[in-house]
């Protein structure tokens, strides 16, 4: 006799719940393969965890489809803050400014050494200070840094900021559903455990071929072990022989 692998997907796992809840609606109950409280349990779990599953996976593809954009915004902001802090390392090169004035920015005022930015982290708080140093500089009476100004850097920035919340929602969102999917999965495997044990005693007194059958029709899946499909491709040969 071949042994049952339960389902290790959820393609699976629904498809397995799917089987044996329509074969249950189709027979009548003295003639079903497993309890009136088990299908019960199907049908209140099928629905609620197919649902979990659909608003993962739409969770799963929004993220990835804003993912592109969210890129694009972060590369962005980076290329202005970084261009603005070039432009102001150039006019303190040429004397247009004093070394000082990177202090407003809280940068080392003898080194002309661009800040990391590699990460969102480092960006927002770069961003931050650049922005304030600059604004602070002006009221103070400096002359604007231009091409980039401050104000197209913060254009540029807010709108990372704006898009960096939004992308942490999505993941926040996207983490919530798996983990509720993840907890929905254990349930699933027990109801789907319980049916097909229900089915399979159900059929313990027909033979093996029947049994199997009789099984499969409630989404039971077999598998042949090696020497079981060894054996069989064996008998199909001797008969192909008499034959």
């Amino acid at each position: 006799m071949p042994y049952r692998r339960l389902p290790n997907t959820d393609a699976a796992r629904l498809k397995a719940m799917k089987v044996a809840l329509e074969k249950g609606k189709e027979v009548p109950p003295y003639k079903m393969s497993y309890s009136a409280k088990t299908l019960v349990r199907l049908q209140k779990f099928l629905p609620l965890f197919e649902h979990s599953i659909i608003l993962q996976r739409q969770s799963v593809a929004s993220q990835n489809k804003k993912n592109k954009d969210y890129n694009d915004i972060v590369r962005k902001a980076r290329i202005y803050l970084t261009h603005f802090i070039r432009v102001l390392n150039m006019a303190i090169f040429r004397g247009d400014l004093p070394a000082e004035t990177r202090a407003y920015f809280g940068l080392a005022t003898n080194e002309s050494t661009l800040p990391s930015l590699n990460n969102e982290i480092e960006l927002m708080t770069w961003g931050h200070r650049i922005i304030e140093g600059e604004e602070l500089r002006i009221r103070k009476g400096g002359s604007p840094i231009t091409n980039p100004t401050i104000a197209v850097v913060k254009v540029r920035f807010e709108k990372f900021i704006e898009a960096h919340n939004y992308h942490k929602t999505l993941i926040k969102k996207t983490l919530d559903y798996t983990e509720r999917t993840g907890d929905m999965r254990k349930e699933a495997d027990e109801i789907i455990l319980q049916v097909w044990n229900e089915v399979e005693a159900s059929h313990g007194s027909l033979p093996d071929e029947e049994r199997k059958k009789e099984s499969e029709d409630y989404g039971l899946v077999y598998f042949y072990r090696k020497k079981e499909l060894d054996k069989t491709g064996a008998t199909e040969s001797q008969n192909l022989i008499l034959s």
